[in-house]
């Protein structure tokens, strides 16, 4: 067994580089983003009454400069102090909100540590697919569920990354990988702050969608008149200069402009439908170079982070090739200068810029789905790390190869509360196959299945986990814990039960190593078919090399580990009745239950 000192070190940091506990930490942190939200506050009436004074003086030097009293310059500084004093009041406010989303960032961080965070943050119930093995069955998505608990992420692209993992198992190099990785950000909190929130303006101005589309638009036909463009500019440009040398008729000059006139009234259709599209992306680009910018400037050294750094970078770091058209479409709004209009027309000013536009697009277009991914899946990186931040004591868990196997060493749910936390050893492989789990309601069985199904979904996800050692194989789960009824489609709870019971028994069918955690087997129909069906699914299961758990108040069930071989183990969860309340120790004991306390709390209720 590993020590918990031990296991703190192992989770990503040592706790002797944290001047706090995870705590201690946050608290010191919203202390900081708090004061400067109060110090900027103060300032904004600082503002207020400057923006006052310098709009009363303006109008009163207005006043005198009208009657000839004070010279016209007065009301010039005062419109200049004025405009000057905005410019400095908007930075004002934008820092003091960045201060209050900071300050709320750690907040959110002191209600995960103290547990309460359940219905506070994301719970990606937009993102549940019903027919999932085992999302619903483990509370991947919902109120109070695991993905609530990790979801730190605040873009769509990371959202969809880290839902993506809990989802789907990796392969056990890719788990190291994320270890590796995860284990580098954990200390990070300057980075995940700036993720929360450069993520957070990213979600409510960065459509990604729209974005993507842009970048993959059909290629507009107005490049195919780019070599009539330029020998049109190249004739302006000629037929001015000899004009101005008096070496051709003074008519020429104005028939090679009026020609290129009508050249840029038949393209300016086209030309105003690839600017219109440039410039309504380049907002959400502006946002996107800036958190794509974070990223790149990172210093990383774990292979997966800098396999995504490369994924950003590219042979142009994407926010520098970001900031390249923004520079073109800045250089586009000279033509709106009145001074540079009469230039811009013979040049073409706006069409060779958006010749500049498609080529950006071209080159760069495609890639813009990329640098969304790759830096959602940081993103999802950094929640992981903020988890294992959070929680030291947690553990990475040990990949082997073989036959299936899991074997956990203080082995408890992660989302509850250590203190409130009842671990156990859990230990299935080819000594033990299958548990046999009997015990009363709320005596630990559920809990235990769902610590089993959880903890298994972080290692695969990459993700450390609650326990004090966890060996195991690559594994596919299959849980049935939350079989439903459903009036509208027609479905008893049983029949919902045997669905899924089906789904279980064909993934270990397809070939794929199976572990299975099946609450309350067959409680929906009599002991006598009940005891028949559970025999036959257990024996299938068990010929498929699956290994797993099974529930059951059914004592009658606990029979069949005889029948099935010696890697068959009957466990149990006990309790007792006292004072009228049910007592449990949440502990796992060898063999099955033998005591019932029903009839007694019955009976103290006054039912019998």
């Amino acid at each position: 067994m590993v020590s918990h000192d031990r296991a703190r070190t192992r989770v990503g940091y040592p706790l002797s580089q944290m001047d706090q506990t995870p705590q201690h930490e946050y608290e010191r942190r919203r202390a900081h983003w708090r004061g400067q939200e109060a110090a900027l506050a103060g300032r904004d009436r600082l503002f207020v009454a400057v923006r006052l004074t310098l709009l009363i003086a303006g109008i009163a030097a207005l006043a005198l400069a009208v009657s000839g009293r004070v010279s016209p310059w007065w009301v010039a500084a005062a419109v200049a102090g004025f405009g000057a004093t905005v410019l400095i009041h908007d930075r004002a406010l934008q820092a003091a909100r960045q201060a209050a989303r900071a300050a709320r960032f750690y907040e959110l961080g002191l209600a995960r540590l103290a547990g309460e965070w359940p219905g506070t943050g994301d719970d990606g119930a937009d993102l549940f697919d019903a027919a999932h093995p085992f999302a619903l069955d483990l509370d991947l998505y919902g109120r109070g569920s695991l993905f609530e608990r990790l979801a730190t992420t605040r873009t769509g692209a990371g959202r969809r990354a880290l839902a993506r993992w809990l989802s789907t198992p990796c392969t056990p190099d890719d788990a190291r990988a994320r270890q590796q990785a995860i284990q580098e950000l954990t200390p990070r909190l300057e980075l995940r702050e700036s993720l929360a929130l450069l993520g957070e303006e990213a979600m409510r101005r960065v459509h990604a969608a729209s974005l993507e589309g842009w970048g993959r638009a059909r290629e507009s036909r107005l490049r195919s008149w780019r070599l009539v463009v330029r020998v049109a500019v190249a004739t302006n440009l000629a037929a001015l200069v000899l004009m101005g040398l008096q070496w051709t008729p003074w008519w020429c000059a104005p028939l090679v402009l009026i020609a290129s006139g009508f050249l840029g009234t038949y393209l300016r259709p086209q030309v105003e439908e690839v600017l219109a599209a440039a410039e309504g992306a380049a907002p959400e680009l502006k946002v996107l170079s800036g958190l794509l910018q974070r990223i790149e400037r990172e210093p990383v050294t774990a292979p997966l982070l800098i396999a995504l750094q490369q994924r950003i970078a590219g042979d142009v770091a994407a926010s520098r090739a970001i900031k390249q058209l923004a520079a073109t479409l800045d250089r586009l709004d000279w033509r709106l200068n009145q001074m540079f209009m009469p230039i811009s027309l013979p040049l073409f000013w706006a069409t060779q810029h958006a010749f500049a536009v498609e080529d950006w697009r071209e080159k760069f277009g495609p890639a813009l789905h990329e640098w969304l991914e790759a830096a959602g899946e940081l993103e999802a990186l950094s929640a992981l790390a903020a988890f294992a931040f959070e929680q030291p004591e947690l553990v990475y868990p040990q990949w082997v190869s073989g036959s299936p196997r899991f074997e956990a060493q203080q082995l408890g749910h992660p989302l509850l509360p250590l203190d409130q936390c009842v671990l156990n050893d859990v230990q299935l492989g080819a000594a033990t196959r299958l548990l046999i789990v009997s015990g009363s309601n709320m005596s630990g069985k559920s809990t235990l299945l769902r610590s089993i199904g959880v903890n298994t979904v972080l290692a695969q996800t990459g993700a450390p986990v609650r326990a004090a050692q966890l060996t195991l194989t690559p594994l596919a789960l299959g849980a049935s814990l939350r079989a439903q009824d459903s009036l509208l489609d027609g479905r008893s709870r049983f029949l919902a039960e045997i669905d899924r019971l089906r789904a279980i028994v064909q993934i270990a069918r397809d070939g794929a190593p199976l572990m299975f955690l099946i609450d309350e087997l067959l409680s929906g129909t009599n002991s006598h078919d009940r005891k028949i069906g559970a025999e036959a699914l257990m024996r299938e299961l068990h010929t498929l090399g699956a290994i797993g758990l099974l529930t059951t108040h059914d004592l009658a069930l606990t029979e069949s580990a005889a029948a099935l071989g010696s890697d068959v183990r009957n466990v149990h969860f006990v309790d007792h009745l006292e004072n009228g309340e049910m007592r449990f120790d949440y502990r796992l004991h060898e063999g099955v239950v033998t005591k019932s306390n029903a009839l007694e709390l019955m009976r103290h209720v006054g039912l019998i």
